[in-house]
């Protein structure tokens, strides 16, 4: 058995990284807006001001998913586009900007996917403290109330948040990201709860004032770790790996201090016994607000470790291979996907739904005005059929959004990377379907047959 019938191919974008007009029609400041305009934050000083201009152009980039042949649309909502100050006041202009971006897309046959939250925080609930704030359980929840509201009538699918892991580590821990902070231990896990009964609460308020029953699910990323051969002690050495960790300052980076949870309403026993001492007051409601059910866990993937367990003990092999393939020197390791869907279905029991795959290459148009990503196409070749491994061995995976749909604002890469399938000469806006969209087209029309 291979990809059903109901497979969902889809591609991804997110709202700061596509949209520009950053201060248009009503739109609240973020803070991307005022980060990347501190010098040395954003690589050449870049933001996402004018991005793709995907605010102005969205009916020609609809026409090129049409073209491509997607089923399905992964985008995020600007939630100061959206709600200005974070609360109260609904900005209609915006809300009417994504009621004609839903219908273009269902109009050419494209189902829409809704990320609620894709890291673009509005400014104004930065400066109550963020993620900090435990306030924001009850933000997040009016802000999902919102988009329930106008737009669930003909969406019916939702993530919640695109990976924690990153929101946390590089926005609060590391401070390479918006809001660029370097918190502590026991502030960094108060985050880390507070986001977590944010989603809850999202949840909770997108089926209740959902207009129809609503698919949800959230997007969390990490490292998905491949055995070095198929003997049994590197296989459960890799699953290991996926899940455990001994020293407090990994929770933010971990998949299990998120995913456990919101799964199993709990966080995980054995990292417990390291956290406990960095940990905010947990109470039993918080628990059960945290663990709201949900149809499909989402699942970010780009690489992973290779994980030896000869010794008895978890070892990572020191090379994983194809760091240097990558300008984004992410390494490239086919095998990571089909372990990591085989690991996190095991564990969590959940319906999978791949939610970003790709890679940044060296794109430019040749001579013959075309964009030639043989590297790409290699690359998803790769993923792709290692996907189509697990899914043939009864792995749950309902759907794969390729990142990207566009080259746009690759964070604190600024428009250095080339994730897109379509090329974007962001002098002139023009798009260019590349090589790998006619690749992935045909993986499409052939529901993965011709992996």
């Amino acid at each position: 058995m291979s990809f059903n019938n109901n497979f969902i191919w889809g591609a991804a974008t997110a709202a700061y990284q596509v949209e520009g007009a950053f201060n248009e029609d009503g739109k609240g400041l973020n803070i991307f807006d005022t980060f990347c305009r501190i010098h040395g934050n954003i690589l050449n000083d870049d933001n996402g001001e004018i991005a793709c201009d995907h605010y102005h152009r969205f009916k020609e980039d609809v026409a090129l998913m049409k073209k491509i042949g997607l089923k399905a649309y992964r985008f995020s909502i600007s939630w100061s586009r959206i709600m200005p100050t974070g609360t109260g006041k609904v900005n209609l202009s915006g809300i009417k900007f994504y009621n004609d971006l839903i219908d273009e897309l269902l109009i050419n046959g494209i189902e829409p996917f809704i990320t609620l939250y894709h890291w673009d925080l509005p400014l104004e609930i930065d400066k109550k403290g963020g993620w900090r704030n435990p306030e924001i359980v009850r933000w997040f929840a009016e802000y999902a109330k919102v988009v329930a509201t106008y737009f669930s009538d003909r969406v019916k699918n939702f993530f919640t948040i695109n990976e924690p892991q990153v929101i946390v580590g590089m926005g609060y821990q590391s401070g390479g990201l918006a809001p660029g902070l370097k918190l502590t231990d026991p502030e960094l896990f108060e985050v880390m709860h507070n986001l977590l009964k944010a989603h809850g609460a999202a949840v909770a308020a997108l089926r209740i004032y959902g207009k129809q029953k609503l698919n949800i699910g959230y997007a969390p990323c990490g490292c998905m770790n491949m055995p070095e051969t198929n003997s049994a002690d590197d296989i459960e050495a890799a699953r290991r790996s996926m899940f455990e960790f001994d020293d407090p300052s990994f929770a933010p980076n971990s998949i299990s201090w998120y995913s456990d949870p919101i799964i199993f309403g709990h966080y995980p026993e054995r990292e417990m016994q390291f956290c406990e001492q960095c940990m905010p007051k947990i109470t039993e409601d918080d628990m059960k607000l945290i663990s709201q059910p949900i149809d499909f866990l989402g699942h970010n993937v780009y690489w992973g470790m290779t994980v030896s367990g000869k010794t008895g003990k978890v070892e990572l092999v020191k090379d994983p291979g194809g760091f240097k393939n990558a300008p984004h020197n992410w390494p490239v390791t086919h095998d990571c996907i089909y372990w990591g869907a085989k690991f996190i279905t095991e564990r969590y029991k959940t319906p999978l739904i791949i939610s970003e795959n790709g890679k940044s290459c060296l794109d430019t148009v040749s001579a013959d005005g075309m964009v030639h990503d043989d590297e790409r196409i290699s690359y998803l070749k790769g993923y792709l059929s290692g996907l189509k491994k697990a899914v043939e061995e009864g792995v749950d995976v309902r759907g794969y959004f390729l990142w990207s749909l566009l080259d746009n604002f690759e964070w604190a890469y600024g428009y250095s990377e080339r994730f897109g399938i379509i090329h974007v000469d962001y002098d002139t806006q023009k798009r260019t379907l590349k090589d790998s969209a006619g690749f992935y087209s045909e993986v499409i029309k052939t529901n993965g047959e011709n992996l």
